[in-house]
């Protein structure tokens, strides 16, 4: 890390200051992804849900809720069961 802050340093006098600032905001940009990453499940969980109430709980089917999620009627399912979602939601 000191090396690369020397190497990039624009001035002949390194300031630790601006070192530390960016660790800190790469940091704080890491916190903010996992905190994104956990609520890719409620995001799915909301849109499988909203596909099924679309296709009245149809599941499989030319008109089926997997069919319209591009996924394997076994999968929705699976998926289904491991979100928790179930029909009087």
């Amino acid at each position: 890390m000191l090396e690369r802050a020397i190497i990039t340093t624009p001035d002949s006098v390194l300031r630790l200051s601006e070192v530390l600032g960016s660790q800190t905001e790469t940091r704080t940009e890491t916190a903010d992804a996992a905190a994104n990453l956990s609520a890719l499940a409620d995001v799915e969980r909301r849109h499988i849900l909203t596909v099924l109430k679309a296709t009245n709980w149809r599941i499989s089917g030319p008109n089926g809720a997997a069919k319209i999620l591009g996924l394997n009627p076994s999968t929705l399912r699976f998926r289904i069961k491991k979100l928790g979602i179930q029909k009087n939601e």
